[in-house]
């Protein structure tokens, strides 16, 4: 990985250990290796040709979460976000994983990537929690008789419907349109989270855009650059190109801060593709969290009421890998009745990590449990967040801690405070 001046990005590091403190796993175990300057001097190992682990270098990149916190800390820019892209595949292609570990990969890049076998896959789920069944396996202890993994998948699993009408090809503003946008309505977003995208696109228009909703879209590629499949990332990024550029949109909208960030890079990722670099560089351009779209739009849609208390949690893929962190809590602070509350340790990630806890469970559950703890320390009424795995994530973990609070993402508070609004007539916007 180097600088068009031909200088290795590795070399940018010198070890000052200001990322330590923000390290997920560096603060879980103290250890050099699983932290980002001593995954970076792994790296170093494999490129100077002195490695003398396969096994260790594969073992400590499998460990890192990917939030991207160094990123924040290092007062000396080092690019950790583009290294760790370019160690992940060859951390898998040296992988050698056991069969069960293999198996479980495929099951999952087999599934959430995709949302109609998603939306078939909600029926039985549907089924399973309606019925009862869910319920009785929790209560008999059966789901302990999982793999791990597998518990760790089924805690995870959120409310799920049977019946899940999609957006409309296009939303058209209310009023004089004032933006042209196309959403991204994500894989398990659009199944598991529709009433987000359902939200999203209401604030969306009662702000002035129309609002494009492209039918054919597919997944961004998000969970396979995670994981270090990077031919499958970059095929979905060539798909995802070819099918929003056709809208015309002036910007595209992210409602889940994973995407987001993996979309504002299609650039790098796609960087040796002579035909898709330049046209994934403008795409990456028009990208904007749906909070940094909603802050740089000056208020149409009047603010009502709702009287909370906001625990706001900050999601890694939005405040570290994308810098958005002053937005969601100005549009929170527009509310009238919202109280925020600041969740302690705000830079250290959740645990949930795109897949990772998933392929981590044991890792990603400590880390669940000392988020949860901050958050419950702020006696709030709610927690916030403006990405979709976060909010499972923070849900297992505060069921799991006997301390239940109704979860929510962003747009679906600005948009009940707008619906507020209208219910009591008010006209005025507020600024």
């Amino acid at each position: 990985m180097q600088h068009s001046t031909g200088r290795d990005l590795l070399d940018d590091c010198v070890h000052c250990g200001f990322c330590l403190p923000t390290c997920p796993t560096y603060l879980l175990w103290g250890q050099e290796a699983d932290s980002p300057r001593g995954r970076i001097h792994l790296m170093k190992l494999r490129r100077d040709g002195r490695e003398t682990s396969t096994s260790s270098f594969v073992t400590h990149i499998d460990r890192c979460l990917g939030c991207m916190a160094c990123v924040t800390a290092c007062p000396s820019g080092v690019q950790y976000d583009s290294l760790l892209e370019a160690a992940r595949p060859q951390a898998e292609r040296d992988a050698a994983r056991p069969f069960g570990d293999r198996l479980f990969r495929r099951l999952v890049f087999a599934t959430f990537p995709h949302p109609g076998r998603l939306r078939w896959l909600a029926w039985p789920l549907a089924l399973y929690q309606k019925l009862g069944l869910r319920q009785l396996v929790h209560q008999t202890g059966l789901v302990r008789l999982l793999p791990r993994k597998l518990q760790a998948m089924e805690q995870l699993l959120p409310p799920v419907a049977l019946k899940n009408e999609p957006l409309p090809s296009i939303v058209h503003a209310e009023g004089q349109a004032r933006r042209r946008v196309a959403l991204l309505t994500g894989c398990v977003q659009r199944v598991f989270f529709a009433d987000v995208n359902r939200a999203t696109a209401r604030v969306l228009a009662a702000e002035g855009c129309d609002v494009i909703v492209p039918q054919d879209q597919e997944c961004c590629g998000a969970l396979a650059e995670h994981a270090g499949e990077e031919a499958m990332a970059k095929a979905s990024a060539r798909r995802l190109i070819d099918v929003f550029e056709a809208t015309g949109a002036d910007t595209i909208v992210i409602n889940a801060a994973g995407c987001g960030s993996a979309m504002k890079r299609y650039g790098h990722l796609l960087r040796d593709d002579p035909k898709y670099k330049s046209r994934a560089e403008a795409f990456a351009a028009k990208c904007r969290d749906v909070s940094e779209l909603l802050v740089d739009l000056e208020p149409r849609a009047p603010r009502g009421p709702v009287t909370l208390r906001v625990a706001y949690h900050d999601a890694c893929h939005l405040q570290h890998a994308q810098g958005v962190r002053a937005q969601p809590r100005k549009l929170l602070q527009q509310i009238p009745g919202i109280e925020l509350r600041e969740i302690p340790e705000s830079e250290i990630c959740c645990g949930s990590a795109g897949i990772y806890n998933l392929l981590e469970p044991e890792a990603a559950t400590d880390l669940r449990t000392r988020k949860v703890n901050n958050v419950a320390s702020t006696d709030a009424d709610v927690v916030v967040s403006g990405n979709p795995g976060c909010l499972l994530q923070i849900t297992a973990g505060l069921e799991a801690a006997g301390h239940p609070l109704p979860v929510m993402h962003l747009v679906e508070v600005i948009d009940r405070s707008i619906a507020a609004a209208r219910q009591i007539g008010n006209t005025t916007p507020r600024a």
